[in-house]
């Protein structure tokens, strides 16, 4: 499976979760907070690997993406959008997509060296 094709289907485990109800939500492990940061940090980091020439439009558009995500659960009668909710996220994004960008800047070093 290609690094692209994980990133797509993490995305829409996240938006499932994020906008269905309740009660099919996947369980939470850390604080709720900690758990919505840990997964937009891990799909951050998986779509700047999958688009490294794009890694700050791909951060950028998932900012968006995260008000989005909160604007959506009105939608849902069970879900209860809110700011802190949505700066976790983003905050996730953020250092995931910081992440992305080091562990690809390690990786070239590594062959530059290697030659």
């Amino acid at each position: 499976m290609t690094i692209r094709i994980l990133a797509w289907l993490v995305l829409a485990g996240i938006l499932f979760a994020t906008v269905s109800p309740i009660g099919l939500r996947p369980p939470v492990t850390l604080s709720v907070n900690a758990d919505r940061a840990l997964a937009f940090a891990g799909m951050s980091f998986l779509f700047v690997l999958a688009y490294p020439r794009a890694a700050l439009r791909v951060c950028v558009a998932m900012l968006a993406g995260v008000a989005a995500f909160e604007l959506l659960q009105y939608l849902s009668p069970t879900r209860h959008p809110g700011m802190i909710d949505a700066l976790a996220k983003m905050g996730g994004v953020i250092a995931g997509g910081l992440a992305g960008v080091l562990f690809l800047r390690l990786l070239r070093r590594r062959r530059r060296q290697r030659r």
